[in-house]
């Protein structure tokens, strides 16, 4: 049930932001310029904008460190799915693949016992 809350998630967390940025692009072109004084444009935009930014990280902290100690492997698509799309994706998509190898762990814990 939760991988496919986290599954739901991933998509949600991709759809929904973009529905905001491919207008944009459609519009404007990848102006990172015109982009970053958007995001900037006043301190509540900043505030997400800073916070995202800062998610971003810890995210990439967790997946290195979480992703590691589990063994999984291709820790660099979380972090492409992050920069590609958002915390929005990355963290979800880490999450239920996550998932996915303690289920992959707990069966082969019981196959031994």
């Amino acid at each position: 049930m939760l991988k496919i809350i986290y599954f739901i998630l991933c998509i949600l967390g991709t759809v929904l932001p973009y529905s905001q940025f491919v207008p944009f692009l459609l519009e404007h072109g990848l102006d990172v310029n015109l982009f970053l004084e958007e995001l900037f444009v006043n301190r509540i935009s900043a505030f997400f904008g800073m916070d995202v930014i800062v998610s971003s990280f810890v995210l990439w902290v967790f997946v290195y460190w979480e992703g590691s100690r589990l063994g999984m492997k291709n820790l660099w698509i979380y972090i492409a799915s992050n920069l590609l799309v958002g915390v929005s994706l990355g963290l979800p998509l880490f999450l239920f693949i996550r998932e996915h190898k303690l289920e992959e762990t707990a069966t082969a814990v019981e196959l031994k016992a």
